[in-house]
């Protein structure tokens, strides 16, 4: 068995060693550059070809609801005369 002065060493190593490493590991400069090329694999950067593509797919679905809305409409004005 150890005498105080090794439970006293050990208690200090438990309770520091995590706040060292929490403090070492979370320093900016070590995982910046990690973080930064992950977002970008991620969420790749929009081209204007996209867009234009997304907004044309926009487009084409809302015109076909409406053209749908108005044929249900026109089924529903038929039925009430």
């Amino acid at each position: 068995m150890g005498s105080w002065q090794l439970e006293v060493f050990k208690m200090t190593l438990y309770m520091s060693f995590p706040v060292a490493m929490f403090h070492i590991f979370n320093q900016p400069a070590y995982f910046e550059e990690w973080v930064t090329k992950t977002r970008r694999e991620l969420y790749p950067p929009e081209s204007l070809g996209h867009r234009e593509e997304i907004q044309k797919a926009i487009k084409d679905v809302r015109e076909k609801r409406d053209r749908e809305m108005m044929k249900a409409l026109e089924d529903i004005e038929k039925r009430g005369k």
